[in-house]
């Protein structure tokens, strides 16, 4: 028999290597992508916190020193910087509609004995219906009550979800 008459068959190729499943290294990759994201996220929210409630500290160090400010003025900016600080620490579906016992109940959450719904707290809900403005025992009690509340805001007792 000749060569170029023998039953040879020309070459065959592999077929081709699909894209599935992928190698190793691409699972790792991926999951160290997932961490990372993950891990990037809480930062942002941790640093989120910690700069809303340090600010907070520092308004309310110059609510407390501002000599201009009577009483009820004091009580309304109070008022106003505790409802920025909640709704920048908690998720804000949960926080931003809440009015009345519901506030103060939220307040309450992240202190020891209630001191919002049975203490001088109430004065965030009722001042703006007295006839009396509060006086200066009341405002400085409240003042100190937002301080507590602010530190154990900073320690994560709101954790955005």
């Amino acid at each position: 028999m000749q060569p170029n008459q023998l039953p040879l068959r020309d070459i065959h190729l592999p077929e081709a290597i699909g894209w599935w499943p992928p190698a190793i290294g691409w699972w790792l990759l991926a999951i160290m992508l997932l961490l990372l994201t993950g891990l990037a996220i809480w930062l942002f929210k941790r640093l989120t916190r910690k700069t809303a409630v340090k600010t907070a500290k520092k308004l309310l160090a110059a609510i407390k020193q501002d000599k201009t400010l009577d009483n009820l003025q004091k009580l309304r900016e109070l008022s106003a910087l505790v409802r920025r600080v909640a709704v920048s620490v908690a998720p804000r579906a949960e926080v931003a509609g809440l009015t009345g016992p519901a506030w103060l109940a939220f307040l309450d959450a992240s202190l020891k004995n209630s001191p919002f719904s049975a203490g001088v707290g109430q004065l965030l809900v009722d001042a703006p219906y007295r006839k009396v403005p509060p006086g200066e025992s009341e405002i400085s009690q409240l003042i100190k009550l937002c301080e507590d509340w602010l530190e154990a805001c900073g320690k994560g007792a709101h954790e955005k979800s």
